[in-house]
C-alpha cells in the first residue's frame, strides 16, 4: 500500500474525480510554489471507486480555493494545522469564472483574439453546467 506522510500544516484536496488532479495542479500554479506537493492518482475509494488526491505542504496565501468548485464541485478541501484537520470545505459552484475553464469552440472570440478572458457563467447548478459568455458553448467536463 502506498504511504504518503502526514501533513503538519497544509491543504489536502480530496475526492477529486480520477484523472482530474493535474487540472487543479495547473490552476493553482503549484509548479511555481516552493512547497512539497504529493499527487495521488487513482487511489481506491469506497465512495467513488477511484479518486485523485493532492497534498500541499504549507499555506496557499492569496489563492481562492472556492473557485476549485468550477473544476470539480465534488471535491473536499481539508485545511491542516498542527497535524489536525481544522476546517473542511466543499466548494460551491461559482456563478461566474474567468480564466479557469477554456472555451473549445474554434469560432469563439476567445479562440480568435488573443488576450480576451475566458469567462463562463453557471447556467445549470444541478448539473454543474457552465457556458461561455461570448458564444454560449457549454464547458465539457471529462
Amino acid at each position: 500500500m502506498l504511504n504518503i506522510g502526514v501533513l503538519n500544516q497544509g491543504i489536502v484536496i480530496d475526492h477529486i474525480k480520477a484523472g482530474g488532479a493535474m487540472k487543479i495542479y495547473t490552476y493553482l500554479n503549484l509548479e511555481n510554489l516552493d512547497c512539497s506537493v504529493a499527487i495521488i492518482k487513482n487511489a481506491k475509494s469506497n465512495f467513488m471507486g477511484k479518486k485523485d488526491i493532492i497534498k500541499i505542504e504549507g499555506t496557499l496565501d492569496g489563492i481562492n480555493l472556492d473557485m476549485l468548485g468550477a473544476l470539480d464541485h465534488k471535491i473536499t478541501i481539508n485545511i491542516i494545522e498542527n497535524g489536525v484537520i481544522i476546517e473542511k470545505k466543499n466548494p460551491d459552484l461559482p456563478k461566474t469564472v474567468t480564466n479557469i475553464l477554456k472555451c473549445k469552440n474554434p469560432r469563439c472570440i476567445t479562440s480568435v483574439e488573443q488576450g480576451i478572458p475566458h469567462t463562463f457563467k453557471l447556467t445549470d447548478r444541478e448539473n454543474g453546467v457552465y457556458r461561455c459568455v461570448y458564444c454560449e458553448q457549454a464547458f465539457e467536463r471529462r
